[in-house]
């Protein structure tokens, strides 16, 4: 078994123990256990081998037993006897949005219900409104979460595929005779999610790379590995695959492998209309008088007559129209970014104090910082009431005395839509901060009218000047609010209120194709990494690879403007 394999295992110890009813420290145990096997750089069979298994947070005399069961037998028997007493589909219901383990157990005992089609079925004919504490209400969000969770994938999270790739290729590139290496695919092309990792390297002899990719820490098992590919399996279950292409073909092999497809096949057809053949090895002349070697895409490019194309931008949505018409965007770049406009410190679920938040900040080349602590009503980050904000004033002073013109603080607050539509703080009380974000955090599985209705009022309200992470989604774990979006741009239009591009790689929202619309129609976009600590910090790539995909300039984004601008922009929205 591998990492990821145990680690499910004991998630789903957890989760039957807590729709049996046990109490919560038990089930936080298994939970920790399980979020420490997946966050392991090594091997647990290793662990295992080596008597280490207690070394691994969270892993005590009782689980290390439990994980010398499994690793000998394959098999466990408290979980074997744990799934007599509670079925082990119910677990699947537990990713349902609003089932928690209470729910699950009192449908499953009252209706003698186990598996999401029975549930289904429950919902659709209104046995589940009779059920104590719930009701139609109740009914139709459950239906509604049955259909989001058919719609997720087994695609993996930027945030979790780019860094493994970028540790990949730092490997690959410390072997003599590696000219170049590169991620492909929808990775390279800095999609939301992408499935299997992509790597593509240039060198002579790859018997050292093979070697090296095959051996890498956390290969669990080498699915294939022959003269120039090989395909492995990490122990969390992520998979990656390396081709090894001679220096002189690597341009046309990094073009193609990094797609997409429908891109590909219009460069295909340019190339066919100027008497070429383009594949991942070369361009070929169709009149059989030779190949032309392209050791770099801007060297395929060129030989289409194209300057070369963004990866962010080859998804087919027009941007070889706009290459043939020299009418590509000059994208924006992290180095553009000078204001981060969504932080939190220790005032609400911050690690770091404002302080240390903005010395992190200046230290990255941030002009600007706000910090948007969350508002009361939002209790589990610790939101804080107009009275903590007063206090928090203080605080901001006290800073920026200290830091002086290394940076500017705003202070600000990242304000709950609250369920009926209403704003957590009156308005003569945001009028009093530099900045409010405005954010959907809760019931984002209202009916799509009255969901957009509570956007649409934050964005109609004048001291609101960020709509933040728009639709609330988590990758890959929540589905945002069904917005309409139409209805949500032309109000932002109108408001010139600024859309938010969350750069959490588990956010990433709003979403590209948004994103665009939303510069066409001229209304302002934030790129912001809504930090909760230094590291945090460090996830504004993310976030600007959305807003490339969106075509987006640095002119588009207000973080990009210099401090006098951004500000007297805030001053003329008070």
């Amino acid at each position: 078994m591998n990492n990821r394999e145990l680690a499910g295992t004991f998630t789903l110890i957890a989760n039957l123990l807590e729709i049996k009813g046990e109490v919560i420290y038990v089930t936080l145990a298994y939970r920790k256990a399980a979020e420490s096997l997946l966050a392991l750089a090594q091997d647990a069979n290793i662990y295992w081998k080596q008597g280490r298994l207690r070394e691994i947070p969270g892993v005590g005399k009782a689980i290390a037993e439990k994980i010398d069961e499994l690793l000998h037998t394959g098999q466990l028997g408290f979980l074997l006897n744990l799934e007599q007493e509670v079925p082990p589909e119910l677990a699947e219901w537990l990713q349902v949005p609003g089932l928690g383990p209470k729910k699950v157990a009192l449908i499953w005992k009252q209706l003698a219900i186990t598996n999401l089609a029975q549930l289904k079925e429950a919902a659709q004919t209104g046995k589940l409104r009779s059920l104590p504490g719930m009701g139609e209400k109740s009914e139709a969000q459950i239906l509604v979460g049955i259909e989001s969770l058919a719609r997720r994938s087994g695609r993996i999270p930027l945030g979790r595929a780019f860094p493994l790739a970028q540790e990949i290729i730092t490997a690959l590139m410390k072997i003599p005779g590696v000219v170049a290496a590169s991620p492909a695919g929808s990775l390279r092309r800095m999609r939301a999610t992408v499935g299997d990792l992509d790597i593509l390297a240039a060198a002579r002899d790859s018997s050292a790379l093979m070697q090296v990719f095959t051996t890498l820490p956390g290969v669990m098992r080498v699915h294939g590995r022959g003269e120039t590919k090989a395909s492995i399996e990490f122990s969390d279950g992520l998979r990656a695959q390396l081709w090894v292409h001679p220096p002189e073909r690597f341009g046309t092999a990094l073009q193609y492998a990094t797609g997409s497809k429908d891109h590909n096949v219009q460069l295909r057809q340019l190339a066919l209309e100027n008497g070429l053949s383009l594949s991942e090895h070369a361009l070929a002349r169709i009149d059989g008088s030779g190949e032309i070697l392209c050791a770099t895409e801007e060297e395929v490019y060129a030989a289409l007559g194209l300057p070369w194309i963004a990866p962010e931008l080859r998804e087919d949505r027009g941007e070889m129209q706009a290459a043939r018409s020299g009418k590509l965007p000059k994208l924006i770049e992290t180095g553009d970014i000078h204001a981060d406009l969504q932080t939190h410190s220790t005032w609400s679920d911050g690690k770091l104090s404002m302080l240390e938040m903005a010395r992190a900040a200046a230290r990255r080349g941030m002009r600007v910082i706000a910090f948007t602590d969350h508002s009361v009503s939002l209790g589990v980050t610790g939101g804080l009431s107009m009275e903590q904000h007063i206090q928090q004033q203080r605080e901001i002073e006290a800073a920026q005395a200290e830091l002086g013109d290394s940076i500017r603080i705003l202070h600000a607050s990242e304000v709950e839509i609250k369920a009926d539509g209403t704003l957590d703080y009156p308005d003569e009380f945001l009028a009093s901060l530099d900045l409010v974000l405005a954010s959907l955090h809760t019931s984002l599985r209202q009916p799509r009218q009255k969901v957009t209705e509570r956007i649409i009022n934050a964005i109609r309200n004048p001291h609101v000047d960020i709509i933040g992470h728009p639709t609330g989604r988590l990758i890959p774990e929540r589905e945002g609010a069904d917005l309409d979006m139409d209805a949500v741009l032309a109000a932002a239009a109108q408001s010139g209120v600024a859309l938010e591009i969350n750069a959490s790689p588990y956010r990433l929202d709003l979403e590209d194709i948004y994103a665009r619309r939303a510069r066409e129609l001229g209304i302002p976009i934030s790129i912001n990494t809504d930090a909760h600590s230094d590291a945090d910090m460090d996830m504004l790539p993310y976030g600007v690879a959305t807003a490339r995909r969106a075509w987006l300039t640095a002119e588009n984004v207000i973080n990009t403007w210099p401090a006098q601008r951004l500000l007297a922009w805030l001053a003329k929205r008070a």
